[in-house]
């Protein structure tokens, strides 16, 4: 394809926050998204391996089913195996030389046209799938795989703008300029289960800025991630430059992570496989054509903390939503809180009242606040956490497991008299938080406690209406999350607004949603034009 372009600097359309629908009673998105939901209950597509544009059917298949009803299946997957590794590399490098090559403007186009096919037409397909693969209820999947996603394809061309207008200063008889190039070789992206966007946006992000892509979504979101492909098939996105790479992940990243020409890894998973991943990389950079950039968001031991002056309601509903919404299975989820003395009676028995009232169920009833968490797998490890907290710490509310249609763990706050208590500790990734009463005297030290407990550093939360006391809370806390909330929940980043990502064991903190992450999928050069060169090789120093 020719990268001509008309002459101009050109704006883009606006890049606004994509408004959340309300899916009340009676409106015509609800009427929508419930005949859509309807008819792929009954579809079950069989999902291919696409390498280059082709449809591959390996035959080597798994099923796909809904979290909530673990009996049905929402589609059948085709599984990429070694050698279909090695072909989506060679069909993202036969794409790199046009795709790199093309202005931002074409490339942003695709991605502009996805957002807003996504705003429109594909809106209910994008939500039913993540509420029937992903067990998540209609304002989860709403805020995730219609507006989050659509915000990424829109904001993203915004801040690749941005950045390309940045260069350098020239001087008399000079112009300096500075090109923002594609990375030499392929992205290996690595999605997860808990955001249809998330997935979007690993795989997007790299290639707006010229890159193509090998995508690997995760087994648990194979309905999302295919549809999420076939809008960007849909938009335009040319074959070859986002090959999708369903199967399993050992055999898939053995390939990937020991190729010459990897550029580069978008992850979004466990601290563990990211550690392992990174250590793979290690072992291997002998053998790379360039050095692979290396970008992750991993796991979260999130807090809320309360000063003796908070909210007591605010802070109750703020805690209950962020540890509970989608079943707690949020890298941004609270999962541990800090009350005082003073508040904590309070603070409990309003928490009780609303995890009594919470309903629980199949997505597909609009009245449920939570579905199912994702598989057995989830349920078995959460499930252990609950019996750990049954005999060594108390649990006041929820704490009951039930797996006969779905995989249903009620909304769980536990209490312990152990600052350093494991579920005070480790990731849970579920619906279950753990709150620590701490003397109102000692808000200094708690702070000091919530700093130094958890290995992550992803999000946190403090309520006070002191503002010395908020003051204290901003600096102690300055590093133990990357996304840090004032009297509001630890959840609900907006892209634009509130970029994503922490640091310490929770990532490399490049900030999804933000010029930040675009950064890292170009590789910078330097151009001096000297206009009226010199023709003498002496300087004016050199003159007696």
């Amino acid at each position: 394809m020719s990268t001509f372009s008309p002459s101009g600097i050109r704006t883009l359309p606006p890049h606004v926050n994509e408004p959340i629908k309300g899916y009340a009673p009676g409106s015509p998105e609800r009427a929508a998204l419930q005949a859509r939901l309807k008819a792929m209950e009954s579809e079950c597509p069989d999902i291919p391996v696409v390498i280059g544009g082709k449809e591959i059917r390996t035959g080597d298949t798994a099923k796909a089913v809904s979290p909530h009803k673990h009996g049905h299946v929402t589609a059948t997957y085709h599984k990429a195996g070694p050698e279909h590794v090695r072909q989506a590399i060679e069909a993202s490098a036969q794409a790199w030389k046009e795709w790199s090559e093309w202005t931002w403007e074409q490339r942003a186009s695709v991605f502009l046209k996805a957002a807003d096919l996504l705003a429109g037409p594909w809106r209910d397909t994008l939500n039913a799938a993540t509420m029937l693969g992903q067990s998540k209820t209609v304002f989860q999947a709403e805020i995730d795989a219609a507006c989050e996603m659509a915000d990424f394809f829109r904001f993203n061309p915004a801040y690749a703008r941005e950045l390309y207008t940045e260069q350098p200063v020239s001087t008399g008889g000079t112009w300096n300029q500075l090109e923002y190039r594609a990375l030499e070789g392929f992205v290996y992206a690595v999605s997860p289960f808990n955001f249809t966007a998330i997935g979007g946006n690993l795989a997007g992000s790299p290639a707006l800025m010229g890159n193509t892509v090998l995508w690997k979504p995760a087994a648990t979101a194979m309905l999302s991630g295919w549809y999420t492909y076939k809008l960007l098939e849909e938009a335009g996105l040319p074959p070859g430059v986002i090959n999708f790479l369903p199967g399993d992940p050992v055999a898939i990243s053995d390939v990937a992570l020991s190729h010459r020409d990897l550029a580069g890894v978008h992850f979004t998973g466990s601290t563990g496989v990211f550690n392992a991943m990174w250590g793979t990389i290690g072992r291997n950079m002998g053998s790379y054509r360039s050095y692979p950039r290396i970008v992750g968001e991993t796991g979260g031991k999130d807090f809320m903390i309360a000063h003796p002056s908070a909210d007591v309601q605010a802070f109750a509903v703020g805690v209950v939503r962020a540890a509970f919404e989608y079943q707690g299975q949020k890298c941004s989820a609270c999962s541990r809180i800090y009350v005082p003395k003073s508040l904590w009676p309070e603070v409990r028995d309003r928490m009780i009242a609303m995890i009594q009232d919470i309903r629980m169920g199949d997505v597909n009833d609009f009245r449920n606040f939570m579905g199912a968490v994702i598989d057995a797998r989830a349920f078995d490890r959460i499930a252990g956490y609950l019996a750990d907290g049954k005999a060594n710490a108390r649990i006041l509310a929820g704490g009951g497991t039930d797996k006969g249609t779905g995989y249903f763990v009620q909304p769980t706050l536990v209490q312990t008299e152990d600052p350093s208590y494991r579920l005070m500790c480790e990731e849970i990734f579920g619906p279950v938080v753990t709150a620590y009463v701490y003397d109102d005297a000692k808000w200094s030290e708690t702070l000091e406690l919530v700093d130094r407990t958890s290995p992550y550093a992803l999000t946190g939360a403090v309520f006070s209406q002191d503002r010395t006391a908020l003051a204290e809370a901003h600096a102690k806390l300055r590093h133990a999350a990357g996304n840090f909330y004032v009297n509001d929940k630890c959840t609900g980043a907006v892209v634009g607004q509130q970029p994503f990502g922490g640091g310490r064991g929770s990532g490399t903190n490049d900030k999804a949603g933000s010029k930040l992450n675009l950064l890292r999928w170009v590789s910078p050069r330097t151009i001096k034009e000297t206009f009226v060169p010199p023709k003498d090789y002496r300087y004016p120093f050199m003159a007696e």
